[in-house]
């Protein structure tokens, strides 16, 4: 077990994570602001999307390039920064640092390294976008990004077409035709959902209806912008398991391949869902 007391007295430097604007500047805060000021380094996904940001601001401070493509390369560079002192905010282009963005890595080393990880408070999409949609706002579910693969893609809207909560994704215009096609015929055409683009920004615009009447207009339209995606849960909820037909193998691999889990965690969630002990599920992986 660790405890991290976030403003205790370290030789250590701390990584803040620094959400950035999804699309107005002013809804930047000021701790935000003084924060990249008072840092030693900000490590950003692109330089070029941040200095935007930091000439704004009028803020100074050195930066560096922290992506999905050198994480592995600069995780190490910056915890050795850290572990030396040196205080680090991560920001992605836009909203909050490892929600399909970078960070989740840094975050997680410099955790094991007892490292002080300080979360800054700030703007996130879906969030946003969700307490505007007119769907129940809680329970909800952020998923992300779905898969690419079209075959994937239905495998995993398979999956969740059962859930009861609200369910978030996250969509990029070249690919929503796709989700809305794959939505109507897997979740049905009555599924009620939002789509929400340019959030924050002047143009920002929400689209309701049902699935079929999205899709509709999707088919209409010149998609441009990220999308969020959200759709209600399914409050007709059939008694057959999603996962009925599935042997526990294939079901502890649906929850590590789809739901990105460990296979503790899929074993424990198996063994939850099947109402059995975990101990008869971690045999029969083991086997």
């Amino acid at each position: 077990m660790k405890a991290q007391q976030s403003y205790e007295e370290t030789d250590r430097g701390t990584l803040y994570l620094v959400p950035t604007p999804i699309g107005n500047l002013e809804d930047m805060t000021f701790r935000a602001i003084q924060t990249l000021k008072d840092v030693d380094l900000i490590a950003c996904e692109d330089t070029r999307v941040t200095q935007k940001l930091l000439n704004h601001f009028e803020i100074n401070t050195e930066k560096v390039s922290y992506h999905e493509h050198n994480v592995r390369t600069h995780t190490s560079e910056l915890i050795e920064k850290l572990l030396a002192g040196e205080n680090i905010a991560q920001v992605s282009d836009a909203g909050m640092p490892s929600i399909s963005d970078p960070g989740v890595e840094l975050v997680a080393t410099a955790v094991a390294q007892n490292i002080p990880v300080v979360p800054l408070p700030g703007p996130n999409a879906a969030l946003t976008a969700l307490i505007a949609s007119g769907i129940s706002p809680q329970p909800f579910t952020f998923y992300g990004f779905l898969n690419r693969k079209k075959s994937e893609l239905k495998e995993e809207l398979e999956g969740l077409k059962n859930k009861t909560e609200t369910l978030i994704f996250y969509e990029s215009p070249y690919r929503l035709k796709q989700l809305l096609e794959s939505l109507t015929e897997i979740f049905g055409s009555d599924r009620r959902v939002v789509l929400a683009r340019e959030v924050t920004k002047r143009y920002e615009e929400f689209i309701r209806g049902t699935a079929e009447e999205v899709s509709e207009w999707a088919e209409k339209t010149e998609l441009r912008g990220e999308f969020v995606v959200i759709v209600e849960g399914n409050d007709e909820v059939e008694e057959e398991h999603y996962w009925a037909n599935w042997t526990v193998l294939e079901h502890i691999d649906y929850k590590m391949n789809f739901e990105k889990m460990s296979s503790k965690q899929a074993i424990k969630e198996v063994a939850k869902e099947r109402e059995v002990p975990k101990r008869e599920i971690y045999a029969e992986y083991h086997q």
